[in-house]
């Protein structure tokens, strides 16, 4: 058997523990068991192609782990409109108490209202932005 066969075989393999796994690490390894065959193609030594899937592989696994430490992550299942519904309303605050905090009449009942750290908070209406524990973080519309 051919050594590049050998290859597309290790990538072939690789690429389905990935579908099993859902571990998208794995897949750039099979690039780089892709990158081995490609130079098994081209005659380079064993150890070439070794040293070829070692450093595409691993090159692509360090590359895809800054990619996605850089990407920012999914907003938080508290500010999620698709998750709490509350999300997004707008509610009137007539006043703030000396603690930061407001009770507000929202959906029939009185729930607790809290401002961003840093906001003065101000009378008006507010968009609920996020619910934290049983209470509204509002930022002012």
């Amino acid at each position: 058997m051919a050594e590049s066969t050998i290859w597309w075989l290790l990538a072939g393999g690789v690429v389905v523990a990935e579908l099993l796994t859902g571990t998208f690490y794995l897949l750039m390894l099979a690039v780089g068991l892709c990158a081995a065959a490609l130079a098994a193609h081209l005659g380079l030594a064993m150890a070439l192609q070794i040293v070829t899937a070692a450093l595409v592989g691993g090159g692509a696994v360090v590359a895809w782990h800054y990619a996605k430490r850089r990407r920012p992550g999914d907003p938080s299942a508290r500010a999620d409109r698709s998750v709490n519904l509350d999300v997004g309303e707008t509610l009137m605050i007539d006043s703030w108490n000396p603690d930061g905090t407001s009770l507000v009449k929202y959906r029939g009942a009185t729930w607790t209202a809290i401002h961003r750290p840093g906001v003065t908070p101000s009378t008006g209406m507010h968009r609920v932005s996020e619910l934290v524990g049983n209470r509204l973080l509002v930022d002012p519309v």
